[in-house]
């Protein structure tokens, strides 16, 4: 029977909060979950104890900012539109029905002069010791990986500038096994300045040599900066829109908890980033025993780093960049004995230098190049001089390989679609990290840290809740299942004969 005029309207009821909200509510298991007193630790030294006017509960405002990434609402504003509706959330912040919820712009002054980026950190470490106290981290092996996020910024509005030159980390260490190799091989050592120009690489670049030498000598190099936001980066990659972005570094456990993040430019190469990811995992813990990562990390550095600490890194296959149509890099070998390089035609190529990114060149006698059937598969040079390079730390990228072929790293390398590829997905399609309404480096490296928080906290709550309703159903079972007894042919002591 159709019924018309369903307009119950400003009708005066005497409810419970509490039974409004869902047993199995998400807010509910994280609430839950974990003590949210621990807040109030972490910022007392930033309030006045008998000082001032009282102040909005900083528990309230830290919890509004995890409504607003646990459900991926895009802004502040948003959420205390949100908050002031929805009585789940006002149950979670512990505000009655009629009471007036915290201002948008209370929140965001809060979070951006009060609670500084050691307040954030906190927060982000005390979500993981809950992880580690439940027995749910595993750190053993870890997965790294970057994802770019999409800055406030318009890509027409961008200048040239010229920024130093950042010092690679293990600049010194390669310096110094560059020059012992070249005085093993009777050559001269490398100052620091006498590094001559690079060419441009652009055929229409007219940019001088003097030009060139001065950049050189001031260690400056041009970038595209945006104006709104300089603090981003110019990312572009195949056939990505070029646009001003933010990477995040991640690692993750194989339960897909987020160990540590590390924001920079778009324009940062992850292997660039890699060593500040990776130091702050391993201090914080030092049972890793496995990095696992794509071939992007596959660099010589890398490998050493990893390698020399004890640890094993798992990583993908990387094709060498060879002359099309030519022979195949696997065809050149390296003889360790006599240190020079066997070409396809069984000839040597002989050691001639080490450049200053440490790799070594072996080149070929051009007067056997010359009557070589294959040299078109081999070289285009005019001289008729092979080159082959090889680095230094070439052997630790061996190491590498190696663990590519091991039915245990191989299981392990599979799983990255399952943790750090699944982590990036959820954050992007569940809680709204595919762009970010922040401006510079600081607000974005917090805004990031606190939905990584976010996304640990709620899925510690869901594993929590279901460990403790499995826990009942198994004794629910244990205790209303009829005990089965034996026929009576079967029990001891009873014969039918």
């Amino acid at each position: 029977m159709l019924e018309r005029g369903k307009l119950d309207r400003g009708v005066v009821e005497i409810v419970d909060t509490e039974s409004l909200v869902p047993a199995a509510h998400l807010l509910r298991k994280i609430d839950a979950a974990v003590d949210f007193n621990h807040i109030y630790e972490m910022v007392a030294s930033l309030y006045s104890e008998d000082n001032g006017r009282p102040s909005v509960d900083p528990g309230v405002l830290f919890k509004m900012v995890l409504i607003q990434h646990l459900y991926g609402l895009p802004s502040l504003r948003r959420t205390a539109d949100e908050v002031n509706l929805n009585v789940a959330y006002r149950w979670f912040l512990g505000y009655t029905l009629q009471e007036e919820t915290p201002h948008f712009s209370t929140v965001s002054y809060n979070f951006r002069h009060r609670f500084t980026t050691e307040t954030i950190d906190q927060v982000f470490e005390w979500i993981l010791e809950e992880v580690a106290e439940a027995g749910y981290l595993s750190p053993k092996a870890v997965f790294i990986d970057g994802t770019h996020i999409k800055a406030n910024a318009n890509t027409k509005k961008q200048v040239k500038a010229a920024i130093p030159v950042a010092s690679k980390h293990y600049a010194k260490e390669l310096m110094e096994e560059v020059n012992a190799d070249r005085e093993a091989h009777g050559k001269k050592p490398f100052d620091d300045d006498d590094e001559p120009p690079k060419l441009p690489k652009k055929r229409r670049d007219n940019t001088s040599k003097k030009k060139l030498a001065r950049r050189k000598k001031d260690k400056t190099r041009m970038v595209t900066k945006s104006v709104t936001d300089p603090d981003s980066g110019l990312f572009a990659k195949g056939d990505h829109k070029r646009q001003f972005a933010y990477e995040a570094h991640t690692a993750c456990d194989k339960n897909g908890f987020v160990l540590e993040t590390v924001v920079t430019p778009g324009n940062v190469h992850d292997s660039v980033a890699f060593d500040e990811v990776y130091d702050n995992v391993t201090e914080k813990f030092p049972q890793v025993e496995t990095i696992i990562a794509d071939s992007a990390y596959k660099t010589p550095h890398i490998c050493k780093k990893v390698f020399d600490d004890g640890r094993v890194l798992s990583t993908a296959y990387k094709r060498p960049q060879t002359m099309k149509g030519g022979h195949e890099w696997w065809k050149y070998v390296y003889d360790a004995f006599y240190d020079c390089i066997i070409c396809p035609e069984y000839r040597v190529l002989n050691y001639a230098t080490i450049n200053r990114d440490g790799y070594r060149e072996y080149k070929s006698d051009p007067k056997i190049c010359a009557d070589c059937p294959t040299r078109a598969l081999c070289t285009h040079s005019k001289n008729c001089v092979k080159t082959v390079q090889r680095h230094v730390w070439k052997d630790y990228e061996d190491l590498a390989d190696d663990a590519r072929y091991t039915p245990k790293y191989q299981k392990l390398y599979k799983r990255r679609k399952e943790t750090i590829e699944r982590v990036f997905a959820d954050a992007k399609e569940k809680h709204a990290m595919r762009y970010t309404q922040y401006r510079g480096l600081a607000q974005v490296t917090n805004w990031v840290k606190l939905k990584f928080a976010a996304m640990n906290l709620k899925k510690l709550a869901n594993w929590k809740w279901k460990e403790r309703f499995l826990c009942w159903f198994s004794q629910f079972f244990a205790l209303y299942t009829p005990k089965t007894r034996l026929p009576l042919s079967a029990q001891p002591g009873f014969s039918t004969d």
